[in-house]
């Protein structure tokens, strides 16, 4: 328990130390995050078990060369597609949302610099230094916030594609 204590003085510090916009770096991580793990989950629990009754339905048909019969297959390959990169773009966005998250808070960190010289001039660092460091604290938030997401994204976004081709493949046309 004292661990988890000494853990939230620790963020609450960072948080301090970096303005009020790490929160919003935080809560479009945390959305991110849920997002992706959603993805995982659908793609290795629900998934199989949909291309399964898919490919089933397809087998269990007695015409598969006909137009109409085509026109079918595109519709299920069409809705399966549209389920599997459900939510990717909104994760896309978010990944590319968290650098830009991170330089207002730069914006606003330099804004107080520049506050704080306009009223107490430049004969004092520290309050300066302060000010510098809210303003560069989010970027590197922002920063590793997108490096976390880039590298996971981009290979939930193969994964999709790779579960679509195999169901373009496990339902031959004649």
């Amino acid at each position: 328990m004292l661990f988890l204590i000494e853990l939230w003085e620790s963020v609450r510090s960072f948080i301090a130390t970096g303005g009020n916009v790490l929160y919003v770096v935080a809560f479009a991580l945390l959305l991110m995050w849920i997002m992706m793990i959603e993805r995982y989950w659908f793609l290795s629990k629900v998934y199989p078990k949909m291309k399964n009754d898919i490919v089933g339905r397809w087998d269990a048909r007695e015409d598969t060369t006909s137009w109409y019969a085509h026109r079918i297959r595109d519709t299920w390959i069409s809705e399966a597609t549209e389920l599997l990169e459900q939510r990717m773009l909104t994760i896309r966005t978010l990944v590319a949302m968290c650098p830009l998250i991170g330089l207002l808070g730069t914006v606003t960190g330099m804004i107080g610099v520049f506050e704080v010289m306009a009223q107490q001039g430049t004969g004092n660092p520290r309050l300066m230094a302060s000010g510098i460091s809210m303003a560069t604290i989010p970027t590197m938030a922002g920063m590793v916030a997108a490096l976390s997401g880039v590298f996971f994204s981009s290979r939930l976004d193969a994964k999709v594609k790779l579960a679509k081709a195999k169901l373009i493949d496990s339902l031959p046309h004649h």
